[in-house]
């Protein structure tokens, strides 16, 4: 049988585990039941290109269909590969720098792995 924690709020011993929360009865007290290691492997977002490949750190990825460029009026053009990518966590998931257009932002629905 797994034992469950002392509430950290009243240290009591008689919590019990309702759905994904630990409670206890004394002080009523609510906290999650998975461990914080759970919740740094639950934390870790998942980059993946537009065929369900997973995307990582200095992987060459190939533009599937013709992006234009907001401000400078360029397009790149489908099958452009790009090099040693950077994943980041914003609007846009890559960063990058392609060869005749310069430092950019793509977002990985548009990317294939090479």
């Amino acid at each position: 049988m797994m034992t469950l924690p002392a509430c950290p709020k009243c240290n009591s011993e008689f919590t019990y585990e309702d759905g994904e929360l630990n409670i206890c009865p004394e002080c009523a007290h609510e906290w999650p039941a998975h461990s914080s290691a759970d919740a740094a492997e639950d934390s870790a977002k998942v980059y993946r290109d537009s065929a369900g490949n997973i995307l990582q750190d200095g992987d060459t990825v190939s533009i599937i269909k013709d992006l234009k460029l907001k401000g400078s009026g360029g397009t790149l053009k489908m099958g452009t590969k790009v090099k040693n990518i950077r994943l980041v966590d914003s609007d846009h998931d890559i960063d990058c720098k392609i060869d005749g257009f310069g430092a950019m932002s793509l977002k990985s629905e548009f990317v294939k792995k090479v």
